[in-house]
């Protein structure tokens, strides 16, 4: 049935208004940015106002915000890694060798991800300061690993799914290896699905806050306890935050919009058959 054109108009600026509802945050976090200290207080929020720079040249170069940077980038990416190398053979697994336990194992790798994180901080900080991992870029790699391996497992195997079966059997009839299956076969076919589980991996490495927190001092330190720092005993240096916010949300942003194509096609893969 043909819907009537007030009802196209109507679904339209819905879709706006629901999307600029959800971005004014951000967008006010930016023009916060730019506003003095007495500027980002002052109520009624001023609109038209005297922008400035100096928040940013504070938030970026009087500070080290850098050396947070790099840690983050270190930590992101290597923890991103650690959980693909250990998820996408166990999604393999799940995936092409069932058991009548896999969906037993894989309910449970997901619910370790459910786990609240103020439930296990305590027991990890002993145990990160017995073994001298507090404040390191290997401690924070095994968290964060841990933290994404379920998601890793659980959307990879959904996609090798969507991979034709048949395919397979066509390859072991020819005699192709497990590993030549896997590396040309799987892992080609389901490479937007790839791309979109380690967005999304890197995604909450990069903006998880608590564990990075209680486990942290300086050394490894991410951008996200640096953003904090701008609390103080003195008050909240609310602009300089919301620079220091928005600088730490560009390098995922410009990943999200380079990376959009294979995002969007890896998150409708299976949607349509």
């Amino acid at each position: 049935m043909k819907r009537q054109p007030w009802v196209n108009t109507s679904l339209t600026a819905l879709t706006y208004i629901v999307a600029f509802a959800m971005f004014f945050p951000i967008l006010w976090m930016i023009i916060t940015s730019f506003k003095t200290e007495a500027a980002a207080f002052a109520f009624p929020p001023q609109i038209i106002f005297e922008p400035t720079l100096d928040n940013w040249r504070i938030a970026l170069f009087d500070s080290n915000f850098l050396e947070h940077l790099i840690n983050t980038l270190i930590i992101t990416l290597a923890s991103t890694l650690v959980a693909f190398g250990f998820g996408i053979p166990a999604a393999y697994a799940l995936a092409y060798y069932q058991t009548k336990r896999s969906d037993l194992t894989l309910m449970w790798l997901i619910s370790t991800r459910m786990l609240p994180p103020v439930g296990v901080i305590v027991p990890l900080f002993i145990i990160f300061r017995d073994l001298g991992l507090r404040d390191t870029h290997t401690g924070m790699i095994i968290i964060y690993a841990a933290m994404n391996l379920p998601l890793v497992v659980w959307m990879m195997r959904s996609f090798f799914l969507d991979v034709p079966y048949e395919i397979l059997e066509a390859c072991r009839i020819d005699g192709t290896t497990l590993l030549q299956e896997f590396r040309l076969i799987v892992i080609p076919l389901a490479l937007p699905g790839l791309f979109a589980t380690g967005l999304l991996c890197l995604i909450f490495a990069w903006n998880e806050f608590f564990f990075a927190f209680n486990l942290t001092v300086t050394k490894a330190a991410p951008v996200s306890v640096y953003i904090s720092s701008f609390k103080t005993a003195e008050g909240l240096f609310w602009a300089k935050m919301s620079a220091g916010a928005t600088a730490s949300v560009l390098p995922v942003v410009i990943a999200g919009w380079i990376a959009q194509r294979q995002l969007v096609q890896g998150l409708t893969m299976g949607a349509v058959k």
